[in-house]
Formats: structure tokens, sequence, C-alpha cells
């Protein structure tokens, strides 16, 4: 079937949705450690409550991938029904988590939220495989960039933002603010909002043959052998990406669970307090506690505020690549490789920032955060049969959750563990990281992936 190329803003359409979905995760990333420190995890235990977040991607999405592949819906077509199905499970789970009483229950809504957000996330990528011609699909995914930088920065900013419009950043011990319950509403109306826009304002091809697709669909069910072949059989490109992510997302998921803790800790100097090292029956000491608490919950809003640049300016460099792919060819392999290491001197910088220059760290980062969500999908997508396009996308995410699973199993505490106690040394290991992603470019040799006129 010959696909026609598509204007701005039907591209724009198709990708609207993932500005609910940047929202799901940025309340996620910039906000669950400080949810998790208020009902009272120690610094060192937060990688491990993360651990749900990568797991549920592990399972669900190579198994939604698969299922988007062999889906036909008569209204909603192959990928817009998981859009949906995810959308109202996040919503729920968004407006819930912040009333979380106990750690267990947060961690367990962690759980549910991640797994919600993933059923609606990965088919979004395999659609723009399937919408749009080969020339045009570094643009897809730029374009896409350009949603989710817009939903990172806004998400980012929610707490902060309802703070100033006067709802409290103050809470009794092991209560979650309001100013925090208000931004994950707001998340979860827009969660819903934007994926129903971009389920009715955009339609998919049809299986080329309908007849052969229905066949297909009637065989014995083979998920578990047709996954296991399929990575045993990944492409080359593939497997080089593969190496590039781990690194990548090994240095964000480092930055999501402990940025919160680090950047309070060492910059802004209101580290969360501890309540068993107050007198809780004295009253001195209790306000003492609230005060300290009150400074912590603000110095959280500004973390979160300041993380919000990195959405900002991801959101300009892909605009800036939206302007320039759509006329002209990159070379992807390059732009991602000094994007990566841009973005590793941002966290690098982060022990030396101040809380007025904290925000030209997440400027870095912010780079490889825009090129990381567009380049490995465009250089991927050049490289595996179309046909299985969903399949090989949630594949590719273990790349992405594996790392993540490492990471929450000890990996950060381990590494930053050879710089030193300070928490702020986790975010020099996520620089580090970034860095040796961006050496692994060069492992990248096929050409098509590399370059295509767009």
């Amino acid at each position: 079937m010959k696909k026609r190329i598509l204007s701005f803003w039907e591209i724009w359409n198709m990708s609207f949705g993932f500005l609910g979905i940047q929202f799901g995760f940025a309340l996620q990333g910039g906000f669950m450690s400080r949810i998790f420190q208020t009902l009272g995890a120690e610094k060192d235990a937060i990688p491990l409550l993360w651990i749900a977040a990568p797991l549920t991607g592990l399972l669900v999405q190579p198994i939604i991938g698969y299922l988007s592949d062999r889906t036909w819906h008569s209204r909603l077509g192959r990928r817009r029904p998981y859009f949906l199905i995810g959308a109202v499970l996040s919503s729920i789970a968004l407006f819930f988590v912040p009333y979380s009483p106990a750690l267990w229950v947060a961690a367990g809504f962690l759980w549910i939220l991640d797994a919600s957000i993933n059923v609606s996330m990965e088919p979004f990528r395999a659609l723009v495989a399937d919408k749009l011609t080969e020339s045009q699909r570094t643009y897809g995914f730029v374009v896409q960039t350009l949603v989710i930088g817009i939903g990172t920065w806004v998400a980012s900013n929610l707490p902060w933002l309802v703070s100033q419009l006067g709802v409290s950043d103050s809470a009794a011990s092991g209560i979650i603010p309001n100013s925090v319950k208000v931004a994950f509403a707001i998340g979860a109306f827009v969660f819903l909002i934007s994926i129903l826009y971009t389920v009715f304002t955009t339609s998919e091809y049809p299986p080329e043959d309908m007849e052969e697709f229905k066949k297909e669909k009637s065989k014995k069910n083979q998920f578990i052998p047709d996954i296991l072949n399929n990575i045993g059989n990944m492409p080359t490109t593939m497997k080089k990406l593969g190496v590039i992510q781990f690194f990548s997302w090994f240095a964000f998921f480092t930055m999501w669970s402990l940025a919160n803790p680090a950047l309070t800790e060492h910059v802004y100097n209101t580290a969360a307090p501890i309540q068993s090292l107050y007198d809780m029956s004295n009253a001195v000491e209790v306000s003492a506690f609230n005060s300290a608490n009150t400074a912590f919950q603000k110095s959280s809003n500004l973390v979160g505020s300041a993380m919000g640049i990195y959405g900002l300016s991801s959101m300009v460099f892909a605009l800036l690549l939206v302007l320039y792919t759509s006329k002209r060819k990159i070379n992807r392999k390059y732009v991602h490789m000094f994007s990566l290491f841009l973005g590793g001197l941002g966290f690098i910088l982060m022990y030396y920032a101040s809380p007025e220059n904290l925000k030209y760290c997440f400027v870095l980062i912010g780079l490889a955060w825009g090129s990381i969500l567009s380049m490995p999908y465009a250089m991927l997508s050049s490289s595996v049969d179309p046909k299985k396009m969903g399949m090989f996308m949630g594949i590719f995410n273990m790349f992405i959750v594996i790392p993540q699973i490492i990471a929450a199993l000890g990996g950060i505490n381990f590494v930053s563990g050879l710089l030193g106690d300070k928490a702020i040394n986790a975010m020099t290991v996520a620089g580090i990281s970034l860095i040796i992603a961006g050496l692994c470019n060069l492992l990248i040799t096929n050409k098509s992936a590399i370059s295509y006129q767009s």
C-alpha cells in the first residue's frame, strides 16, 4: 500500500496523545521519589522502590507490541484501542497516587501507573512507522519529541505553579502536600483528553491483505516463540542501538529516581527530614520537623521546575530538527552522539551547580533527551520489517528497561558509592554513562540507519 505524504498538522494530531503520556511520565519521574521520601523512604532505598517501572515495561511493551500488530478494529484501527485503554487506566492511577497512605501503597500505584502508561505509549512509536513513508520517519519522531518536550516542561512545573496559586506545600508527617495532589489530578485530566484527541483525529491504514491478516490472526497463538525468535534474529543495527540505549537509560533512570534527594540536599541544602531524629512528643521538635519538611517540599518544587527545563530544551531541539529535517538530510549517528555528550556534561556540572544556575545543567540534558526520543527510533525504523514494527518496537524497549532494572537492583548505589557517599555522586555517574552512550554511536555503520532523506 502506497502511503501518502502527511502534513505537519496531520503528524501533530497523531503525536498529540504523547502530551498526556509525557504528563504521566514527567509527574512520575519528577515527583515519585519525593512522594517516597515524604512517606519515609531513605534515599538509598529509592532506586529499589522504582523497580516496578522498568519491570512493568519489560513485561508490557513486547506483549502490547505483539497484540497491536495482530489487532484490527473496524472503527479504532490497530494501535488506537491500546491508546484508549491505557489512557483510562493511567488517568485513574495518576489521580490516586498522591493519596497513598503508606510507602508500599505508593510503590504499588507506581506499578499500576507505569503499566498503564506503557499500554498507551508503545503503540505510539509503531504508529509513526505505520503512517509515515520512510522519507518522513525522522520528521515524525522529531515531531513526537516536540510534543513530549512540551508535556515534560509543563507537567514538571505543575506543583510549583499550583503552589504559586496558593495551594499549600505544607502537610503533616507522612502526608503528601495538596500542591502535589492537585498537580497529579491535572495530569490525569490532560492524559485522557490528549489521547482522546489523537484517537478522534487520526485514522490508520488497514492491513494490505485483510484476508491474509485474518488468516494469520486465526492461527494458534505463538506469542512466546515469536518473541524469542525475533529476539534471536534481531537486526545487527538494532543490537548496536541497544548498547547505546543501555547507557542512555541507565543515566536517565538515575536522574528520575535520585535527582530529588541529590539536588535538594546538595544544591538547596534542604534534605528530607528524618522523623526518627525528632522527638515528636515535644512541641518545639514537632515545629522544627514541620519547618524542615516544608523547606524540603518547597525545594522539591524547585527541583521539579528545574527538571522541567530539560523538557523545554528538548522541545527547542526538536523544533529545530523539525525545521531542518523537513527539507534536508541529517546524520542521525553524529547528531545523537554529540547530543549525548552534552547531556553527560550537564549531569557532571550538577556537582558545581547553585540554585541560580542549575537550570543550565538541565538545558544540556534536554538536548540529550530530545535526541534519545527520536534518533534511535528513526535509525531502528529503517532497519526492521514493517509488518513486525510493533513487536520490534516492544523488543527494542527491552534495551530501555533492562538498564533501569540493573540500576534499581543496586547498580546506581554501587557505582555512585565508588565515588563516595554523597547523593550528588549519582548525577556524576549519570553523566559518565551518557558520555559512554555517545561513544557507542561509533558502532553504527548501516548507511540507511545513519542518514535518510527526510
